[in-house]
């Protein structure tokens, strides 16, 4: 029977790969960009190395990694940890392009462009999340078991609340996260985001 277990250190590479084949609006991103490891190195990895208690992953029958849920409890600290020290060790491999003309140009700018205060979401709702499972994990009521795991150390620590944002295009992820009592909250164009009050 699969399972949901804390985070392991080792677990990297499967969520690596998990982000990967999942990064195109929920579907595989393998060749969208010019470097298949550029969203890892932005969406999930930073996430582990920083808050590994606050990770959660799938393990399937076989003892693979088939889903995972990561979360910074607070984003102002995480997003400033990320620009000062996450970030400035990949500036050799993928400098900041001048323009924007391709999604990873887009993505790039994105990372250099996170510090706190970069989004609106973390004064109301300071702890955000990324989660992700293989299309064989789906559907099968993992996504929700994985937020409530992660809901419920958030709730042990004292967080006040949770968001997250999705593409717009991934109508999964923008159906799902109501079903689970997040709010839709004003957003940029292009995603939705959502946010989970976690008082009592």
């Amino acid at each position: 029977m699969p399972r949901i277990r804390p985070f392991a250190h080792g677990d990297e590479p499967a969520l690596a790969d998990i982000c990967l084949r999942t990064a195109d609006s929920g579907t595989d991103a393998t060749g969208v960009l010019d470097d298949d490891a550029l969203w890892a190195e932005v969406f999930v990895l930073p996430y582990v190395a920083r808050h590994p208690d606050l990770a959660f992953v799938v393990e399937s029958d076989d003892g693979r990694v088939v889903g995972y849920v990561v979360c910074a409890p607070d984003t102002r600290a995480f997003e400033d940890w990320f620009h000062d020290e996450w970030w400035p060790r990949f500036a050799g491999r993928w400098p900041l392009p001048a323009e924007v003309r391709t999604r990873q140009d887009g993505i790039l700018t994105y990372a250099y462009g996170r510090r706190a205060g970069a989004e609106p979401y973390g004064d109301a709702y300071p702890a955000h999340l990324h989660i992700d499972l293989l299309p064989e994990a789906q559907r099968q009521g993992w996504g929700r078991r994985l937020v409530e795991t992660l809901v419920a150390a958030l709730r042990a620590r004292g967080a006040t609340g949770l968001h997250l944002a999705a593409s717009i295009d991934n109508g999964g992820a923008i159906a799902f996260y109501p079903r689970l009592g997040f709010e839709p909250l004003p957003s940029h164009e292009g995603v939705q985001a959502f946010g989970l009050s976690l008082e009592p």
